[in-house]
């Protein structure tokens, strides 16, 4: 068979046009990008192999920062499980919340918009003020929290005070807030064509039957996308470890010494920047694993409307 000659495209004077424009309502992002991420992330990179204070020059000493991570900084491991800990509960759980709060708000009831108000509302409060707020309710002896358990003869414990109970602590007050992710969820169940529910009710589906083959698979895509979103968020965990411990302390025996808790003491307190760099590229390297085990996991669960998986 003849090969089939291969012809240049040439473009028209108005394509021209067009792609020029196009770059022009681009270029904002695409400077942005490379000024604001790809220039640091490539700066850290290659600090990551020097022994940098912000007063010295960049003295590149090879592999001396990660030799030191694995084998010498205790901490390390100590803040890689605090993260670890955080991230295995609080994903999960907050996915979880977040979809039975979505169907539960879905319901067709009288004055329904208020209460998907009221959940909503905790995730559109300040960061700081909400740590302050939570610290009084978890207060050993006045909070609220324990208040409650009292009142059904249960002595609650002592939360940010208690080495095993801080981590379970922050995790209920990120359970507190799943009211943003319940609105994603809910405006996806609002998309679910209610023939699907009237055909398995007629064959005598019960409502868990429903919403076990039915409601989970139709949100399945909005689920993988929480669960990646919130496992790469939840990595990042450092600003409610710093405001709710005593002037930064990363709490009792280090329970709140998170990786990026960590990082920022090596990088703004002991000013080894070198070793927070390459700290960062660690956790770079851990996300990405993640997120590339969670995409290749994606097609065994992850169903769409065309009847395909992910």
């Amino acid at each position: 068979m003849a090969a089939k000659a291969v012809t240049k495209r040439k473009w028209t004077k108005k394509q021209k046009k067009e792609a020029l424009w196009g770059l022009f309502f681009v270029s904002p992002f695409i400077i942005g990008f490379a000024v604001f991420m790809l220039g640091p992330m490539l700066f850290s990179f290659y600090g990551s192999f020097t022994n940098y204070n912000l007063t010295s020059k960049m003295d590149f000493i090879g592999l001396a920062n990660f030799k030191r991570m694995f084998t010498q900084d205790e901490l390390f491991w100590t803040s890689l499980y605090n993260t670890a800990y955080y991230v295995a509960f609080n994903v999960p759980l907050t996915a979880i919340g977040s979809v039975l709060l979505a169907v539960l708000l879905n319901q067709r009831i009288r004055g329904i918009r208020v209460f998907r108000t009221i959940f909503y509302l905790p995730a559109i409060l300040s960061g700081v003020a909400v740590y302050v707020l939570w610290m009084q309710l978890l207060s050993p002896s006045t909070g609220l929290v324990n208040t409650v358990l009292s009142w059904v003869g249960i002595s609650g414990p002592a939360w940010l005070f208690d080495p095993n109970w801080t981590k379970p602590a922050l995790i209920l007050m990120k359970l507190w807030s799943v009211g943003g992710a319940m609105l994603l969820y809910l405006a996806t169940l609002q998309n679910v064509p209610q023939q699907l529910y009237e055909s398995a009710e007629i064959d005598g589906a019960s409502p868990f039957g429903q919403f076990r083959h039915i409601t989970l698979p139709m949100i399945t895509p909005i689920i993988f996308y929480d669960v990646v979103t919130s496992t790469i968020g939840a990595f990042q965990i450092f600003q409610e470890a710093y405001v709710m411990t005593e002037s930064g302390t990363a709490g009792p025996a280090n329970s709140l010494l998170f990786y990026n808790f960590h990082m920022w003491n090596k990088a703004f307190v002991a000013y080894d920047m070198g070793y927070a760099m390459a700290m960062s590229m660690i956790l770079f390297v851990i996300v990405l694993i993640l997120t590339f085990i969670n995409l290749k996991l994606a097609p065994r669960w992850v169903h769409y409307g065309g009847g395909e998986n992910a």
